[in-house]
This record gives C-alpha cells, sequence and structure tokens, in this order.
C-alpha cells in the first residue's frame, strides 16, 4: 500500500511540476516577444531607414525566443512519459 502511495505522490508532484514548467516558459517567453516588439517598433520609429536590419536581428532573436519554450515541453513529455523518478521507487 505505501508503494502506490508514493506512487501517487511522485505523479501528482510531477504534474504540479509540468504545469509550473510550461506556464512559466509561456508567461517568459510572452515578456520576451513583447519586449522584442516593442523595442523594434521604437528602433523602427526613430530611425526607419534601419528597419531592414532590425527585422532580420529580430527575427533571429524571436527563434531563439521560441526555443525555450519548446525545450520546457520536451522535458515536460519526458516527466510525463518517462519519469525517472518512478523509476526510483520501484527500486
Amino acid at each position: 500500500m505505501g508503494n502506490a502511495v508514493q506512487t501517487a505522490q511522485v505523479m501528482s508532484y510531477t504534474l504540479l511540476a509540468v504545469g509550473l514548467l510550461i506556464g512559466l516558459g509561456a508567461l517568459g517567453t510572452a515578456i520576451g516577444f513583447a519586449l522584442l516588439g516593442g523595442k523594434f517598433l521604437e528602433g523602427s520609429a526613430r530611425q526607419p531607414e534601419l528597419t531592414p536590419m532590425l527585422q532580420t536581428k529580430m527575427f533571429i532573436v524571436a527563434g531563439l525566443l521560441d526555443a525555450v519554450p519548446i525545450i520546457g515541453v520536451a522535458i515536460a513529455l519526458l516527466l510525463i512519459f518517462s519519469n525517472p523518478f518512478l523509476a526510483q521507487i520501484a527500486k
């Protein structure tokens, strides 16, 4: 009976961690995109002749910003479907 309770606790804490991982990753990325877009618009308004160069750099940074939640989702899927903490309980 104790092993089933431990397994349930590990799964519940894992799901809580997954929710925080995905939620905070998405929140951080949203804030990053908002700041990036705002600074791009400010830079384009101040110097319109530099807009193509700024736009290229903005898309590069946007691609890097997208990597953070994608990695978070990959780690979350690992924790949900192949939980390494459950293997420790089974030993």
